[in-house]
């Protein structure tokens, strides 16, 4: 295969992606018009679920802008040359294949984050604004992106040049040395995730003693589930909208809820929100996440490995010869194809997993109260209730709220299934 077939191919799937994803986008924008089925309805009060359909339709077509824009910043870049161009340029003012590598990945992250910060000014000071769910300040914004930027630099500067400081020590073992590094890299931030990057962000603080307290450590102990920290994060100073998750493994897991949780859903719905986390863990969904995953690290690493030893690649991106940062951009083009059809199967397990999630809360007792407080999460924060199957089936990680309220309800509901 030649550098310029190379080349019609990558544009082809640039070009291919974003039509496959503006038609789904559509799909799901003519489907949300649709009357809601009798198990949906009551959610919304009439004029609430008005406002819905404008806050999703007023996302929409932000949404069209701002990938129209991406689309076309990313295929000018490919078809005119731009990073053969700035290969060139980084080339010119630094010698060493680490340093140059470093710089354009530099330049391009930098570029990119500060052409889209209008895009994202716009989405939090006008159009959550607007709907009712902003609470960050522009200070707050502007830190926000500081301490983004710095731990960039930090954590995925520092993990950059070690994967390439291995691919020039030894290319041939590359790709498992390079395995085991980011493997390692993920697992570390997993366990410790909430203790090291969110207080860059949000303050967490024990949950006080009292009645969700008690609830939360009474419903632990009769599941067999040990816990001992479970923290309110401050989200009120950024966003009005609910959420609870789990983090951590082992010894490091705990439970975090926003402090916007407790004044929409009763203590009740909060437990069963939990008890849905600690059916993930009770049925080992995070091993099985990371298990499953390991396979598809080593391929990617191992023909990332090859294609970084080819000149065609480079070439066919405006580039000379083989270099570390112009052959990943060709690979993560053409090895997309790939990608998407393994996140097609993780996204059908991770559905799975939710229904298991939601079986195990029904099995304490707590299935209707999950089904209330999925609903309250919803409505508080103005979630499409109709989306089109067909986007559901490519994007959706969650079954939709109308296929977890019926599978919760149903007379022959099995719950550990």
């Amino acid at each position: 295969m030649s550098s310029q077939l190379l080349f019609y191919l990558i544009i082809f799937l640039l070009v291919a992606d974003f039509v496959f994803e503006r038609c789904l986008a559509a799909l799901n924008i003519r489907h949300s018009r649709l009357p809601l089925p009798a198990i949906l309805q009551g959610i919304y009060a009439p004029d609430r679920y008005a406002r819905q359909q404008e806050y999703f339709r007023t996302n929409a077509r932000f949404g069209m802008w701002t990938s129209s824009f991406s689309f076309l910043l990313t295929l000018l870049m490919y078809s005119l040359g731009g990073f053969g161009w700035l290969d060139g340029v980084v080339r010119s003012w630094v010698q060493g294949e680490m340093a140059v590598s470093l710089i354009f990945f530099g330049i391009i992250f930098f570029a990119n984050d500060l052409l889209f910060i209008p895009f994202e000014w716009y989405d939090t000071f006008r159009i959550e604004e607007r709907f009712g769910f902003n609470r960050t300040t522009p200070r707050l914004f502007v830190a926000d992106k500081l301490k983004g930027w710095a731990m960039t630099l930090v954590l995925g500067g520092g993990l950059l040049a070690l994967v390439m400081w291995i691919y020039h020590l030894t290319p041939r073992y590359f790709w498992l040395l390079a395995f085991g590094v980011v493997t390692a890299y993920s697992l570390f931030m997993s366990m410790f995730y909430s203790q090291v990057i969110v207080p860059l962000f949000n303050k967490q603080t024990p949950l006080p003693e009292g009645e969700l307290r008690t609830a939360i450590e009474r419903f632990a102990d009769r599941a067999g589930f040990r816990l001992r920290d479970i923290y309110l994060i401050d989200s009120s100073k950024r966003t009005t909208k609910a959420n609870a998750y789990f983090t951590g493994l082992g010894a490091k897991k705990r439970i975090v809820l926003y402090d916007t949780l407790p004044d929409k859903m009763t203590t009740d719905e909060i437990v069963a929100v939990l008890a849905h986390e600690v059916g993930h863990y009770k049925h080992r969904h995070t091993l099985a996440n990371f298990l499953l995953n390991v396979p598809y690290m080593l391929l990617l690493f191992y023909f990332f490995g090859y294609v970084l030893q080819s000149d065609m690649f480079a070439q066919a991106l405006g580039g000379h010869q083989a270099s570390f940062h112009l052959n990943a951009l060709a690979f993560s083009i053409l090895y997309s194809p790939v990608t998407f059809v393994l996140d097609l199967g993780m996204n059908a397990l991770s559905r799975r997993f939710e229904y298991q999630a939601d079986g195990f809360a029904a099995s304490q007792g707590l299935g209707a109260q999950l089904v209330s407080a999925l609903k309250k999460l919803t409505a508080t924060s103005l979630g499409n209730l109709m989306p089109h199957p067909l986007y559901a089936f490519f994007y959706y990680s969650h079954p939709t709220l109308e296929q977890r309220i019926a599978r919760l309800t149903a007379k022959d509901n099995k719950p550990n299934n």
